[in-house]
């Protein structure tokens, strides 16, 4: 009874429809393959962790899509988002029924599930004001930089250049370029080394940053200007710890992050050639010698 009425339905919207468009049923959507940029499923036994993150822990409060862009994104591209938190959310209601071993006719399969799988929640996160986007989906602000969409889109949008200058919206605010990184970057800089943000964030900065080829204007030289300091002072950093604890095991650990933080690739070799060395100054030469050749692989013959 339940296929004949949803038959009846479709047949007659396109009956009623083709007196004006052209209207067609069972018109199959082949949707193309997308990936989350980041999906954030919190756990309930770190909410004391995720309490101190500030604002990125607020925001990941709940199952969350984040698209971080690096330009202020348009309409288009933030209705790309919304498919792939629709097409996700549909994907995790598949995979808890087959986790349920539950077989459900095909008439059925809207049929809610209990419990329900939660809807996920998207973070947009933009450099500049995004106005069409939050005209469009009616965005109302929630506190400084955060806006809310219409409830039923569960989508929050970040805009980078009104997120206020505190250790609450560093995270974020390294997310940014020009001036919004500069400070951000100070910031970091001002923190306590044992502070949780230096230790996420200063080897992704200099990993990624560093010797960067790509043009840019005065300000962005600044900025690469400022993290190449980075990369000198932590190198600086790590060989003083290992000198300063005198032990092999350590000084070996140190040339390994070193090397992880330029991006240079370490193969399994190495890496057991490298924690098998006893003198922390044979240690401290091998990792010139990397840095300079920039591959581990070029120097692993005059190793000695």
């Amino acid at each position: 009874m339940h296929n004949r009425s949803d038959q009846f339905a479709k047949s007659l919207l396109r009956d009623g429809l083709s007196l004006v468009s052209a209207a067609e049923t069972e018109v199959e959507v082949l949707a193309a393959t997308q990936k989350i940029d980041v999906y954030s499923v919190p756990d309930p036994a770190r909410d004391a962790e995720r309490a101190r993150m500030g604002l990125l822990g607020e925001l990941a409060a709940e199952p969350s899509l984040f698209e971080p862009f690096h330009g202020t994104p348009s309409l288009r591209q933030v209705r790309r988002c919304l498919r792939k938190q629709l097409t996700w959310h549909h994907e995790l209601e598949r995979r808890a029924r087959a986790a349920a071993g539950a077989v459900v006719p095909e008439e059925d399969a809207d049929a809610p599930l209990q419990p329900p799988v939660a809807f996920p929640a998207l973070v947009v996160i933009s450099p500049g004001r995004p106005e069409t986007v939050l005209d469009a989906y009616r965005c109302e602000p929630a506190q400084p930089a955060v806006y809310h969409a219409v409830p039923g889109l569960v989508t929050r949008v970040v805009v980078l250049a009104e997120l206020p200058r505190t250790r609450a919206t560093l995270m974020l605010r390294l997310l940014g370029s020009g001036r919004i990184l500069r400070e951000a970057l100070a910031d970091l800089a001002a923190l306590p080394d044992d502070a949780w943000e230096k230790s996420i964030a200063t080897p992704l900065l200099i990993h990624f940053r560093l010797g960067t080829e790509e043009p840019a204007i005065d300000e962005e030289d600044e900025v690469s200007a400022e993290i190449r300091a980075w990369v000198e002072e932590y190198e600086r950093k790590l060989r003083a710890e290992a000198r300063t604890e005198g032990r092999a095991e350590e000084a070996a650990r140190a040339v390994l992050t070193a090397l992880r933080v330029r991006g240079i690739a370490v193969p399994d070799v190495a890496r057991e050639r490298i924690l098998a060395e006893k003198d922390p100054e044979t240690l401290e030469r091998w990792l010139e010698r990397a840095i300079v050749a920039a591959s581990l692989a070029e120097v692993l013959d005059g190793l000695s």
